[in-house]
């Protein structure tokens, strides 16, 4: 009897509930992997070929269309995916993919996947040849809808390099944490990490090689950041003594680059409406060493009384958007969005915009920043808000090699 591989068996597994619910990939893997008790290699694995398959499902589906004959089952479908995905997106072997796969089949469908998944290893050649005439929503696997915002907004050139770009495993970026309380050890780490490709637009940030290095994670020396984020904190410019609110800091990343900026002087309030995500905050915030960080739990769509909160000399507004620039690292995103999010999301923006901007002092700076790269949530936010606009700063991922955002520093 054959013993079909953990890692694919999670995968599959992770797929089929993702398909049933609308639960993160990210936290269906994080159950099953854990659930399977996976070893590291095996937990990359499955991540590659859940994340992979999610990807490229469109593209997927167009090749089981080519083959069956008549409908198949959910499960046959996803198995159908995960050994083309293999087939056609990986550098696994093809036999491997093809026995591997039929293995994790039911007895009743293991001859029509086998016959399947051999006839594609066959045609290979000839089917990856017709791929590249396809259009562009099957090919990259990107609903029709977002194709047609983004070569409305960036131009065809764009688009195309923006798909390419979101079907890859995105790079992982850390970030030197200067405020982290071993001096040597962060010296040594520094000494054995390389400056980042990016150049000296992002000090302290570089590419991590392989897998990251968790006890530089424990101690606090590092934390997992893309250098996108650093754009909205250094505009900004927190300075130290200031009095600065992030107002949707959890995970708090920038807060703790607030912080680092401001050399732990001066307050910041740390706020988020979510209180679940309220703990993870405090701990980031906790192991990076970050002493003059208070955390709130507050939603500015209700804002507490002006009294309960100091007047602010700065304010960052990381607004919750449709995360259009990070759909790389967020495989979910695509397929979870439809047209009318833009506006509803803007429409928030906007709310949150103004609703913030009532808590800072006369002549203090406000940075509006999301991390989406479609005009409705940020050119556009910035200009029904009525407020001076001193300066835009965006990154886009095909252009600059990393997550997209957006950034306006503003004064109401």
């Amino acid at each position: 009897m054959s013993h079909d591989s953990p890692a694919r068996r999670c995968a599959l597994d992770a797929l089929t509930a993702w398909e049933d619910t609308s639960r993160y990939a990210a936290d269906l893997l994080d159950d099953f992997a854990r659930r399977r008790r996976l070893s590291p290699p095996d937990r990359g694995l499955a991540q590659d070929l859940l994340y992979g398959v999610i990807r490229h499902l469109y593209l997927l589906d167009e090749l089981i269309e080519r083959f069956r004959r008549g409908a198949i089952k959910s499960q046959t479908q996803n198995l159908l995916r995960l050994g083309l995905y293999q087939l056609f997106k990986t550098g696994i072997a093809e036999h491997a993919a093809v026995n591997e796969t039929v293995a994790l089949a039911r007895p009743h469908e293991r001859s029509l996947v086998n016959a399947i998944l051999r006839t594609a290893q066959r045609q290979k050649s000839e089917l990856l040849a017709g791929i590249e005439t396809w259009p562009l929503e099957d090919r990259y696997s990107h609903p029709d809808f977002l194709l047609r915002r983004w070569t409305d907004q960036h131009g065809p050139a764009a688009t195309e390099a923006l798909c390419r770009w979101n079907n890859e495993a995105p790079p992982v970026y850390a970030r030197l944490n200067p405020l982290a309380r071993d001096r040597e050890a962060l010296d040594r780490v520094r000494s054995e990490t390389l400056p980042s490709s990016l150049g000296d637009s992002y000090p302290g940030f570089f590419l991590i090689e392989g897998t990251p290095n968790t006890e530089w994670l424990r101690q606090g020396l590092i934390y997992i950041q893309d250098p996108s984020t650093s754009l909205a904190c250094r505009l900004l410019d927190p300075q130290s003594g200031e009095t600065v609110l992030d107002a949707c800091a959890a995970p708090g990343g920038k807060t703790a680059l607030l912080a680092a900026l401001m050399e732990n002087q001066g307050r910041i309030v740390a706020s988020d409406s979510s209180e679940p995500r309220l703990g993870p905050l405090r701990e980031n915030l906790e192991r990076l060493s970050i002493a003059n960080a208070e955390v709130r739990h507050l939603d500015w769509t209700d804002p507490p009384p002006a009294s309960d909160l100091p007047a602010f000399d700065a304010i960052l507004l990381d607004a919750p958007c449709s995360n259009t620039g990070t759909m790389r690292r967020r495989v979910d995103v695509r397929w979870r969005l439809t047209e009318r999010d833009f506006e509803r999301h803007a429409r928030q923006q906007l709310a949150l915009l103004r609703s913030v901007a009532a808590f800072l002092k006369p002549g203090g700076r406000l940075v509006y920043s999301t991390c989406s790269i479609d005009r409705e949530e940020n050119e556009e936010v910035v200009a029904a808000s009525g407020f001076a606009v001193e300066r835009t700063i965006s990154s886009l991922p095909w252009r600059d090699g990393h997550d997209g955002a957006f950034a306006a520093l503003l004064r109401p």
